[in-house]
């Protein structure tokens, strides 16, 4: 947790709520002008807020259509058919803020409070390697328990614990906003994103529901990510939580965040998030900004087109229905086999206990089930860690995301990562399914050169039981 507050270089409050509460209540466009706005967004060029605004202001179903359609293309073009798969691992809910919409929240008394002990979260992490996890996301409450010491001993820990053939790769960090030496301190683990949900861009809002601890000063929360690039963190996500505010000012929000940080620091956010307010135990939801599953997908679809290059996160707070849907529509990363309880992942008990928990999560599969379904829809599974461990982050990711070789570069790793599950943790069905995607998927790739290597180091895998293989 901080301790004197001491602000980013380039700190400023970009958020004009006027002004986007302006663009957020923009009357219906031209049909035209919405197409020419669609048109620039498939030529992968970022919108800016006030063409975000165009498309936030079609209604008509058929223009929504158009929408859609844009946006299953865009994600053909930059992502190709890759779902990257990770899960988040709860390490302690202790927490000084006062959050009205979170489980966690200090002043309630019945919440289950614990931090993973070193064995326990060993534990933890060999019951996920078992599963076939390579990438995780650890999760920590904001208190003073979890300093970036503390943080960035955890992550080393769980890189160090191997569980037969699994390992995890890379660690995904959401927690509380640091100072710069802070993210220094946890950057030296060896983390790949930092992960800062602003949960509001809506001042006034933002005041109402995060009434004390930390979290109730904006501005350091809004600048949290520009401290981060400061401290060398250069690869960073950011979210709101839909639901609290009017869902096109969020947008409108995230889209203005997403270009600050490229205008200030050369590379944008490489992960943006938009989880709804789900059920949690203790709270009573204000449903006034309660956000349809209709005006969900749009804003997906939105985003996807707004910010081309960016990946788009969509957790197991929704249902398997929702989540099916919506990575045609531009989501390229989910969690799978979900647990949130403090320890959950070491334990056989698969009912939820709300007390334990930050909130309900409505996609409760297993990490087979979710790939199984995955294979057989023609979604290629991806584990890849190969960016994060050759030094591609930052402004050198978006040289190879910007000019669009994400599909090309990364599709051959995303297909080792899947023959290594295939090898080691998949079912019957699973593996053969897998296995007939594999070949579908390596006759498209264009470059014969790279097919040859790619299938060299394939054989090396089965024949040689050859591991963590990657370009």
């Amino acid at each position: 947790m901080p301790g004197e507050r001491v602000y980013s270089s380039k700190c400023t409050d970009f958020i004009n709520d006027e002004a986007i509460e302006k663009l957020a209540s923009m009357p219906p466009q031209p049909a035209s002008r919405v197409r020419e706005i669609i048109a620039k967004s498939l030529n992968k060029e970022a919108l800016k807020p006030e063409e975000t605004a165009i498309l936030l202001s079609a209604e008509s179903p058929e223009l929504v259509e158009e929408i859609f359609e844009a946006a299953r293309e865009l994600k053909r073009k930059v992502y190709g058919n890759r779902i990257v798969l990770f899960a988040p691992l709860y390490v302690g809910n202790f927490c000084v803020n006062d959050c009205s919409y979170c489980a966690f929240r200090r002043s309630l008394r019945t919440t289950v409070r614990k931090t993973l002990s070193d064995n326990e979260l060993e534990s933890e992490v060999r019951n996920l390697e078992t599963l076939g996890h390579k990438r995780l996301i650890l999760v920590f409450g904001e208190h003073p328990d979890y300093s970036p010491e503390f943080i960035a001993s955890t992550v080393k820990q769980v890189y160090s614990i191997k569980e037969g053939k699994g390992s995890i790769r890379r660690v995904n960090i959401n927690a509380a906003p640091q100072t710069i030496e802070g993210y220094k301190t946890i950057k030296g683990s060896g983390i790949g994103t930092y992960q800062i949900f602003q949960e509001t861009y809506h001042h006034e809002t933002y005041k109402k529901v995060h009434p004390a601890g930390h979290k109730s000063e904006y501005l350091w929360r809004l600048d949290g990510l520009s401290r981060a690039y400061e401290g060398g963190c250069d690869d960073v996500g950011i979210g709101a939580l839909f639901g609290l505010y009017n869902w096109k000012f969020e947008v409108l929000g995230l889209v203005t965040h997403a270009i600050h940080l490229q205008n200030l620091y050369g590379v944008g956010p490489h992960t943006i998030s938009f989880p709804r307010l789900q059920p949690a135990h203790g709270v009573e939801q204000d449903r006034t900004h309660f956000v349809s599953d209709y005006d969900f997908k749009r804003l997906v679809a939105i985003l996807r087109l707004s910010v081309p290059y960016t990946g788009m996160i969509l957790t197991a707070r929704e249902s398997a229905e929702i989540r099916r849907e919506l990575m045609s529509f531009g989501v390229s990363q989910i969690d799978a086999g979900t647990k949130l309880e403090i320890g959950g992942y070491s334990e056989k008990n698969k009912d939820q206990e709300l007390k334990r928990e930050q909130f309900k999560i409505g996609d409760s599969r297993s990490l087979e089930e979710i790939l199984n379904e995955l294979v057989k829809n023609d979604y290629i599974p991806s584990f890849c860690t190969s960016c994060y461990r050759l030094g591609r982050t930052g402004q050198q990711f978006m040289e190879f995301a910007i000019p669009g070789f994400i599909e090309r570069f990364c599709t051959p790793n995303a297909l080792l990562t899947l023959e290594e599950y295939l090898l080691d943790y998949a079912g019957a069905d699973t593996l053969k399914e897998g296995e007939a995607l594999i070949e579908r998927e390596m006759a498209k790739i264009p470059d014969e050169n790279m097919r040859a290597k790619l299938k060299e180091r394939l054989e090396k895998m089965k024949k040689e039981s050859a591991r963590d293989l990657y370009f």
